[in-house]
């Protein structure tokens, strides 16, 4: 809990940005160079490592509400940061800079980021996430992650020269990948100083729209969703700024499968998640923009400042009629 009147709440969000940014370019820098010691493409490592390590927030959130038996507030996080993610996130970094989208990303991630989109939502469509059904979502999940792996280590003889936004280094197989500690160093620094400084951002956040008289439905799939979406935002934008595409579009990708999967998953096995109907709308919307963003991907294998300023001014609308109460 922050202590304190409004004043001291919009201090802390201030801050906050500061923190997730400064920690941003530490993850970024140090993920990038142990992902090329060990002959990972960038691709890899956003969908994976980065993408478990900012979508941490969403974790603990989710855990914590289902341990309280709030399920409302778990499922809201869930389904509003992927709306966040996908719509705002990279609606807002497209338009600072065209994505270039790798070909994988189409046909592999793109098809998983639906089907885990589906599977999240016949779980959820009875208005009640179940132990059984939490159990396949973490096996859907666990699944995926060692299938991409598996072809990761398949491709990684694929000569240099290809999509930029794949990021590949390649190494010859008598060549053994250095590691250094100051880099694993820097990134677990770089991830705690995000996620100390998104829980901060969360706290103020939602201390600020409760005090307006924002409901919990709605502060969970916009303030929270945002809040906990942080990380993401700051590393994407860094790893843009650095010229790693693959970590900065698999970052959202990779966290939005993990989200709908894992950590909605690993919640109902906690405890068995029970949400309102209001859920159904928020995971229409969803299923909307993730079907709409998978067709931009296909388009000319890019994400336009068209496109992206359409799906920014989509999330901004869902947040007014949020707050409006006329959506979930």
């Amino acid at each position: 809990m922050v202590q304190g009147g409004p004043v001291v709440q919009i201090g802390v969000i201030l801050l906050s940005i500061l923190g997730l940014w400064i920690g941003a370019r530490l993850l970024v820098d140090a993920v990038v160079r142990l992902a090329r010691r060990f002959g990972l493409s960038d691709l890899t490592i956003g969908l994976t490592i980065v993408a478990m390590g900012t979508s941490t927030p969403e974790l603990v959130v989710s855990v914590d509400a289902a341990l309280k038996g709030a399920g409302d507030i778990a499922v809201a996080n869930v389904l509003g940061s992927n709306i966040y993610n996908l719509a705002f996130i990279l609606g807002v970094i497209s338009l600072l800079k065209v994505l270039p989208i790798a070909e994988s990303l189409v046909r592999r991630d793109g098809v998983a980021l639906l089907a885990s989109t589906l599977v999240g939502g016949i779980a959820v469509f009875n208005l009640q996430v179940t132990r059984l059904e939490g159990v396949l979502l973490v096996g859907v999940f666990v699944a995926y992650t060692a299938y991409l792996l598996r072809t990761t280590q398949s491709d990684s003889t694929v000569p240099t020269g290809q999509d930029p936004s794949e990021g590949v280094i390649t190494r010859p197989a008598t060549e053994r990948a250095t590691f250094r500690g100051r880099d694993v160093v820097l990134l677990f620094g770089g991830l705690a100083t995000v996620l100390v400084s998104g829980d901060y951002m969360v706290v103020a956040a939602s201390e600020l729209a409760r005090g307006v008289g924002i409901s919990d439905w709605v502060i969970g799939g916009t303030i929270v969703a945002a809040g906990t979406s942080t990380p993401e935002f700051a590393v994407s934008l860094v790893a843009i700024q650095r010229g790693s595409f693959g970590v900065s579009v698999g970052n959202i990708v990779g966290s939005n499968i993990y989200n709908v999967t894992g950590i909605l998953g690993v919640a109902a096995v906690i405890r068995p998640l029970a949400v309102s109907g209001l859920a159904l709308e928020t995971l229409a919307w969803l299923a909307g923009v993730s079907l709409l963003m998978v067709a931009a991907f296909w388009t000319k294998r890019e994400l336009s400042r068209t496109e992206g300023a359409l799906f920014a001014t989509s999330e901004i609308g869902r947040w007014v009629l949020g707050i409006a109460g006329l959506v979930g």
